[in-house]
């Protein structure tokens, strides 16, 4: 039987995050951590240079049970699968959501491909199948995407409040902000 995952969207804002690992897959992680606000924690052995220019804090040395205490989630990036199960196994323990890059056994989430612009998130999963096959129906859906969204989207953010104020029910606003979107897209 296949896993049916909960989609979510994390509000890692000022969350503290970790990634175990130093190399490349560790670098795209960080970038995705930070891009959400995280403040990021790499431990690694050894970093690579672009690593090093991100806002992140270091600390070179190998992965230790006591560098997941109070994150919010950690992102096992060595490739070695000794270590990123351990990191797994620690996480489960305490509690602490877990994505091992490219090791699907030791994930309690898995992290899809995204496209952004503005407010608007895409996000395509194949529940851990096919990266690639993700990124790449990730890249036909956002083609599809009109430009105009991301604007309008923060419009009708900017009138929640008001609606919220003026309009009683949950589905009298559906309702209003269906006709609102309608009538933008025409």
């Amino acid at each position: 039987m296949e896993n049916r995952y909960y989609m979510a969207c994390l509000d890692l804002q000022s969350r503290s995050c970790l990634v175990v690992g130093g190399g490349p897959v560790a670098l795209e992680k960080a970038h995705g951590l930070l891009a959400a606000g995280a403040r990021v924690t790499v431990v690694a052995p050894e970093i690579v240079a672009e690593l090093r220019g991100l806002d992140v804090a270091f600390v070179e040395r190998p992965y230790r049970t006591g560098d997941l205490d109070s994150m919010f989630l950690v992102v096992a990036a060595t490739g070695d699968t000794e270590i990123d199960g351990s990191v797994f196994r620690d996480a489960e323990e305490r509690r602490v959501f877990c994505n091992a890059a490219d090791m699907l056994d030791f994930c309690s989430m898995i992290l899809p491909s995204v496209h952004r612009d503005g407010p608007i998130a895409v996000a395509v999963s194949t529940g851990g199948a096919s990266p690639a096959l993700a990124k790449r129906i990730r890249r036909e859906i956002a083609a599809a995407l009109r430009p105009e969204y991301a604007q309008i989207a923060r419009d009708l953010k900017a009138l929640r409040p008001w609606a919220k104020r003026n309009i009683g029910s949950y589905a009298e606003r559906r309702d209003y902000f269906e006709g609102l979107l309608e009538r933008s897209l025409r």
